[in-house]
């Protein structure tokens, strides 16, 4: 291994740890609390999802669902591949269950695969992450169609019943805005659904659809809620809530317009989903510029969506820049049409990026958005409880590396540095986040680039399914145990104040 790469790696682990271990003052007067932004409860653990880890396709009766249909048809996926064995976590799941133990974590993300409906560690469980049953989509197209909210409701009803003695979080939906906007108006997803200029597809509406299926999803999410705060919530002490991805957007410039449109972004991709949930209609900016074209709630859909949420899930990974386009002129790109608000969203400003360029074309290093969309999640939704569902950092697959180059991931210990002290800037301040979650505990299949891409805490070898912990691994695991020392000697500090206190007297 090369001697920089040591230094490197070395040089991380003690600016990472001389940092993190005065972030908590076990002397300071104002107690644990206030000095010490990750509390005793505050849940660590990692992620995932179960078309991306399980494998399995066809065991013990499973059904066919969305991207076992559209990972087999040609193109779709960078490298060919498809999730058939992903890395065989169906079978493999005691060995990772053991990793996580080994890190320290205290809960463990993962969601449950609606076509196969079927635990030291606290099971913080999804719905839907992506995946759907195919035969949705064959009878009655699926999220375009209300009969959705009946089946989906009668699914968590099912999830609920059964596994809701053990599993105390609950999330309906995995990044909907994702599924919508990739699904219905770009059409790289499934089922594939677009018009131009949005894509090329053989069937859709890029300016329609994508409203159509929020919509559903928006009250899917509410018959689900209804029925576990009406039915099962009081008997078995849960909570229900959703998650979504929560890029951050700067304005490129310090222009009123620039600005606003960096609201409007936020309007048209985040609170999108989360304005009709929590404050039971859609974001005025919305409204206001597509008019028609969106949907309306019922009496009865309003009546539902009261019982809105317990918390707020955020995948949080980077940040962009925003342009506006309502009283400016801008090129086709992301976010500049209308159905999108008018907002260009853009990675550059001045030929520079917002931050350091990663192997995921979509992620640039931006710890401080991390506390700035929290900041203004808290504002929004008048501090709702958060979790940071998913975070982290990717590299390219390159066979050609060696194995000691694979593990030390220096980068990517770097980046978790970053984002998890800017979210405890954000904590300290008042932002109620009681969990943050790695994505991912192991190398996995990552949607349209398949294997291309590697998030992993730990290596995956595809070939023998090898899971190998990495730098990245060793460090999590050493923040979660400071961080569990700190709490404990706050405690024990302001126990011998109370004590001292008493004595005084």
């Amino acid at each position: 291994m090369e001697l920089s790469l040591l230094l490197r790696a070395f040089f991380v682990f003690k600016t990472c740890f001389s940092i993190l271990m005065v972030s908590c003052d076990p002397t300071s007067l104002k107690g644990s609390a206030d000095s010490c932004p990750f509390p005793s409860n505050f849940l660590f653990g990692t992620a995932s999802s179960s078309y991306q880890f399980e494998g399995a396709v066809l065991s013990d009766g499973k059904g066919i669902n969305n991207w076992d249909v559209f990972t087999h048809k040609p193109g779709k996926i960078e490298d060919g591949s498809n999730g058939d064995v992903a890395v065989d976590h169906y079978h493999r799941y005691p060995e990772d269950v053991d990793l996580m133990d080994y890190i320290g974590v205290n809960t463990y993300r993962f969601s449950i695969s609606w076509a196969r409906i079927l635990p030291s560690i606290q099971p913080f469980v999804t719905l839907t992450h992506y995946d759907i049953p195919q035969e949705l989509e064959d009878i009655y197209g699926s999220w375009l169609n209300s009969k959705v909210q009946e089946d989906f409701k009668y699914y968590a009803d099912i999830c609920f019943r059964f596994f809701g003695d053990r599993v105390k979080y609950w999330v309906t939906f995995n990044e909907p805005n994702v599924v919508v906007i990739r699904g219905y108006r770009s059409g790289i997803y499934p089922p594939s659904r677009c018009s131009k200029p949005f894509g090329n597809c053989s069937s859709g509406d890029s300016e329609k659809e994508p409203f159509i299926a929020a919509h559903n999803m928006i009250l899917s999410h509410a018959a689900a809620a209804d029925i576990y705060r009406t039915k099962y919530q009081k008997k078995q002490g849960g909570s229900i809530g959703i998650v979504l991805n929560a890029l951050w957007y700067e304005p490129i410039s310090n222009s009123l317009e620039d600005k606003a449109a960096a609201g409007r972004a936020q309007s048209f991709y985040m609170n999108w989903f989360l304005d009709p949930i929590i404050h039971g209609k859609y974001p005025m900016e919305m409204r206001e510029i597509l008019q028609s074209d969106l949907p309306t709630f019922s009496k009865h859909d309003l009546e539902k969506l009261k019982n809105g949420l317990d918390f707020i899930g955020i995948n949080h990974y980077t940040s962009f820049y925003v342009k506006d386009c309502i009283f400016s002129p801008c090129e086709p790109g992301p976010g500049a049409s209308k159905t999108e608000g008018f907002a260009l969203r853009t990675a550059q400003k001045n030929g520079i990026f917002i931050g350091e360029p990663t192997a995921a074309d979509w992620l640039f290093v931006y710890p401080q958005g991390m506390e700035k969309i929290v900041t203004y999640i808290k504002e929004r939704y008048n501090n709702t409880p958060m979790f940071i569902t998913e975070n982290g950092f990717g590299e390219n697959d390159n066979p050609n590396s060696t194995m000691e180059i694979l593990l030390h991931d220096v980068k990517r210990v770097e980046y978790m540095n970053g984002y998890l002290e800017a979210l405890a800037k954000a904590m300290r301040k008042g932002a109620d986040v009681r969990g943050y979650f790695a994505w991912s505990l192991l190398d996995n299949f990552e949607w349209t680039s398949g294997y291309t891409l590697r998030f992993g805490l730990h290596h995956v070898d595809y070939a023998t399914l090898k899971r190998t912990p990495r730098l990245s691994a060793t460090w999590y695991k050493e923040f979660i145990a400071s961080h569990k020392a700190q709490n404990a000697s706050a405690r024990s500090v302001l126990i011998k104040k109370k004590i001292l206190e008493k004595e005084q007297m």
